[in-house]
């Protein structure tokens, strides 16, 4: 049955005081209409922009009709966590980026150094929702966050999160795009707090910056050329045009939110979760290829990059250090490199044992190069 009572101040401020204990920067609401995304979500759908995410389109409109997810749902209320680590230096954009300038170094998407995000927020979702539950009385509700067809950023953006920025994320003025975003949807009807106005206004820094080209124009992403997809959902081959463009990117890509102005108010999480691991940052190439399969489970346990296994996880690092064997001039450094993937030769898997081919033969076209 739907819910349908008072919301004073006092009941908001609560809300928004629990949400900050559990770690949340800030929370909205929106409600269930979303039929003006329906045309837009439709048409990347049959551009196929979505590439082998098949459940994109197994789910279809379904994404932009919470009241057919969640039979009830009338309500969504939108929470934003924060996810940089608290030793976040003041110019870590700039030091993020020069990492792209040491291609024998494996780059880790920030958002997966450290603990798995869905874990993070899911229990501290329903906690959340425990305690909108102990205030107004049984409430019907399922929590999301990034684990079902939830338009997640449409629905951020509707709560007053922030706005789309041109590359899809959502921006925030306060805290620019490291965040990542969870949903609650409710039997109870809230009134929503309003949606931000736009403000990336003439600049087109992430379009530009993209390695691939994913990024279309404003908001237009083809997910086929982005390197987060390449390089995590993508499961076979990666197309021979892109690979030297992903350089030393090995799981994930931050190149669009590095390059945002409004990223230098991107803000610190109070949370230890998400501090960054031992191992993922500035590690050798070459060591993380000689990770067996119980050393990958063993350093990504509880971590986002395990769900793409041992063999992906190789694939990726065979295909840097391609790219680093193509640009490396020291003789030493080079037959390291290539002692590292010969050793992967024999790999059972036919895609790592062609990625590791593809990377051999960089260094033969390095020479002919110099």
């Amino acid at each position: 049955m739907i819910q349908s009572i008072p919301i004073d101040n006092a009941l908001l401020a609560q809300l928004r005081a629990n949400a900050l204990k559990l770690g949340f920067s800030q929370i909205g609401v929106t409600g269930v209409d979303l039929s003006s995304a329906e045309p837009g979500l439709l048409a990347w759908l049959e551009q196929g922009f979505h590439g082998d995410m098949h459940y994109m389109a197994k789910h279809g409109l379904k994404r932009a009709r919470p009241a057919e997810l969640v039979p009830g749902t009338v309500s969504v209320i939108t929470a934003r966590m924060d996810y940089l680590p608290i030793d976040t230096p003041a110019d870590w954009q700039t030091q993020e980026l020069r990492r792209l300038q040491r291609p024998g170094e494996g780059i880790v998407s920030l958002y997966a150094r450290g603990r798995d995000y869905h874990k993070v927020l899911r229990s501290r979702l329903q906690k959340l929702a425990d305690a909108i539950a102990a205030q107004v009385g049984p409430l019907g509700h399922r929590v999301f966050t990034d684990s079902a067809p939830v338009l997640e950023a449409e629905l951020a953006a509707r709560s007053g999160q922030g706005w789309r920025g041109k590359h899809t994320l959502v921006l925030n003025r306060e805290a620019g795009s490291m965040f990542f975003l969870g949903e609650i949807y409710v039997d109870l009807a809230l009134p929503s707090t309003p949606a931000v106005s736009g403000h990336c206004g003439s600049c087109s820094a992430c379009i530009a910056v993209c390695p691939t080209r994913a990024i279309l124009g404003p908001q237009r992403l083809d997910a086929r050329r982005c390197i987060s997809y390449l390089t995590i959902e993508h499961e076979g081959h990666i197309p021979l045009e892109l690979r030297a463009l992903i350089g030393n990117r090995i799981y994930g890509c931050d190149d669009c939110q590095l390059v945002c102005p409004w990223n230098k108010y991107a803000t610190r999480s109070p949370l230890p979760d998400f501090d960054a691991r031992a191992g993922l940052v500035g590690q050798d190439l070459c060591a993380l290829l000689d990770w067996s399969e119980d050393q990958f489970l063993q350093r990504t346990e509880g971590g986002p990059i395990r769900r793409i296994g041992h063999a992906r996880w190789l694939r990726n690092v065979a295909l840097a250090l391609g790219n680093a064997l193509r640009v490396t001039l020291d003789a030493d450094r080079a037959r390291g490199i290539r002692a590292a993937l010969q050793r992967r030769l024999t790999h059972d898997s036919a895609v790592v044992r062609e990625q590791v081919l593809w990377a051999l033969e960089q260094g033969r076209q390095g020479l002919t190069d110099v």
